[in-house]
């Protein structure tokens, strides 16, 4: 069973259809390690008005890539930020889980920079993805945009009770293009949540997947089950992850696992095509609805994450 058919009960298949037809985007709420769908369009609508606080993540900006079915990929980043900057609450912060550039040239890291900059999107939190360790491996990446905590580049924060941690899983890459954290990371990661309390929820971002969507594509971290271990034992704990410029979601216990949609471009359903890469055949009016931002809210004193995907409108 592929991954994107595992939930696919009836109630999740007529919101998946409202929010298709009407562009809207989709509430996810984690009530007690189940993951439950809303629909925005709905009635009633968003039901996480008392968020403590919100941030966004974005992925998968590719700037420098100009081909089918996106000749304008800093046009429709720009055109995701404005979503952003246009909400009524203005978020903390923004989390970019990689593939800033598609070939992590000078002028395209420049580029992006700029984009951003321009946003006024206040404290931007980056993890590379594969594309931005081109040649180089990530030094120009991690000199740019690295929060230099750690000489690996991963690193933690805390904020308003919720402890985050960004990790690298796109150096050293296995077999088949599967990410890999590492056995220096993982050490750290064990060390950085010993002190936490079971009780304080976890943010975990990086750029591939940290469960095995497809690995034949390389879609999945090879050693993810090792930071998982350390992981169940928290209450609420939510895995974000781009790479595969889709939404995909799956609960493991207390851990929930997203994947995002690309601001560039959208890929085939795991196994549907015979390679990953870009949908050619999208239709340029219809291009916007495989687009698009993650709106999270954060209610205190609650293990439910309310994430809001919003399409391009």
């Amino acid at each position: 069973m592929r991954p994107s058919d595992e939930n696919q009960v009836p109630g999740r298949r007529r919101f998946l259809e409202c929010m298709a037809w009407a562009g809207a985007g989709t509430l996810w709420l984690m009530q007690s390690g189940v993951l439950q769908a809303r629909s925005l369009c709905a009635e009633g609508g968003d039901s996480a008005v008392d968020a403590s606080f919100r941030f966004v993540q974005i992925s998968d900006s590719h700037i420098g890539f100009h081909k089918a079915p996106n000749m304008d990929v800093a046009g429709t980043l720009r055109s995701s930020l404005a979503m952003v900057n246009a909400q009524k609450a203005r978020p903390d912060f923004v989390l970019h889980t990689g593939d800033l550039t598609h070939l992590s040239k000078p002028e395209e890291l420049d580029s992006l920079s700029g984009i951003m900059q321009d946003a006024s999107m206040g404290k931007v939190f980056y993890v590379p993805g594969e594309h931005d360790v081109i040649g180089d491996n990530g030094a120009e990446f991690f000199r740019r945009f690295g929060e230099k905590q750690q000489p690996g580049g991963w690193y933690s924060f805390d904020h308003r009770g919720v402890h985050f941690v960004g990790l690298i899983n796109v150096l050293n890459l296995k077999a088949g293009g599967l990410g890999s954290l590492g056995a220096e990371q993982l050490a750290w990661l064990k060390k950085d949540l010993a002190s936490l309390s079971a009780s304080t929820p976890v943010v975990v971002f990086a750029h591939m997947p940290m469960w095995s969507i497809y690995p034949e594509w390389g879609w999945g971290t090879d050693d993810s089950g090792e930071a998982m271990a350390y992981l169940r034992r928290f209450g609420s704990v939510s895995v974000l992850n781009g790479h595969i410029h889709q939404i995909q979601q799956k609960v493991e216990g207390s851990i929930t696992f997203y994947t995002a949609r690309s601001t560039a471009y959208p890929q085939p359903l795991p196994g549907t095509a015979p390679a990953p890469g870009p949908l050619k055949d999208v239709p340029a009016d219809a291009l916007h609805r495989y687009l698009g931002i993650r709106d999270v809210r954060h209610v205190q004193g609650s293990h439910a994450l309310a994430v809001t995907d919003e399409v391009m409108s």
